[in-house]
């Protein structure tokens, strides 16, 4: 072996050993993967901003099937930038992984690497119930600033309607999220809609999804 071949093949294990694999985010991206589909048009020059990227199996496996559009992970916990990284890794279509605080202004993100009316897409997995209701707050209030007209956010998670949770398992789902920490559990998506309309958003569809989960689609008024 050549020293060109041992460093690939040194830097192909290092970068899978840095991969964290969620089994969720395993059974859920193909299911999601379907919507987006549906939702992101055809056309050059379009930017997908992912918040919270978890272990950045979804962007992996989203940007193949989109070549036209540049897409942008981030996650707030510094540990798992090494694991979107590393799962994105080769993909042209993918930036470098950056640091957000949702809570604070996009402004602040990415040393200002975002304008106002700038996105076409900004997709949201499975955050919303394991952190504080401001970091929701923050999401849309950005958001409405972030999205050109017409665009889209798409988030995805199991939610409550009109006070009510179901089925069961999503009732103890969100005891047991409480439990961990009062600040967390299920959101209400008459409670987001409320939030959606004072930034400009508006609710479009809601998609039945595996395992009791929804992905909701919102856009921007134009």
């Amino acid at each position: 072996m050549n020293i060109i071949h041992y460093a690939a093949n040194h830097r192909s294990h290092t970068m899978a050993a840095k991969k964290l694999i969620y089994p969720a985010a395993d059974r859920n991206k193909d299911p999601i993967l379907s919507v987006l589909k549906r939702c992101i048009q055809r056309g050059t020059d379009q930017i997908f901003l992912e918040i919270s990227s978890g272990s950045g199996q979804h962007v992996a496996h989203f940007a193949p099937h989109f070549p036209h559009v540049t897409f942008y992970p981030s996650e707030y916990e510094p540990r798992l930038l090494e694991s979107i990284a590393a799962h994105a890794n080769g993909y042209s279509n993918v930036k470098i992984p950056m640091r957000i605080d949702v809570t604070t202004d996009y402004r602040l993100w990415g040393n200002g690497i975002f304008r106002p009316n700038s996105l076409d897409y900004v997709y949201n997995a499975n955050m919303m119930h394991i952190s504080p209701y401001p970091c929701t707050i923050g999401l849309f209030t950005n958001v409405g600033q972030l999205l050109k007209p017409n665009g889209l956010l798409i988030t995805y998670g199991p939610y409550a309607f009109d006070g009510q949770i179901t089925p069961q398992s999503n009732v103890n789902f969100d005891m047991s999220l409480k439990s961990q920490d009062p600040a967390w559990g299920l959101r209400d998506v008459t409670e987001l809609k409320k939030l959606a309309e004072k930034n400009n958003i508006r609710l479009i569809e809601i998609v039945d999804m595996p395992a009791n989960n929804k992905t909701i689609i919102w856009r921007k008024c134009a």
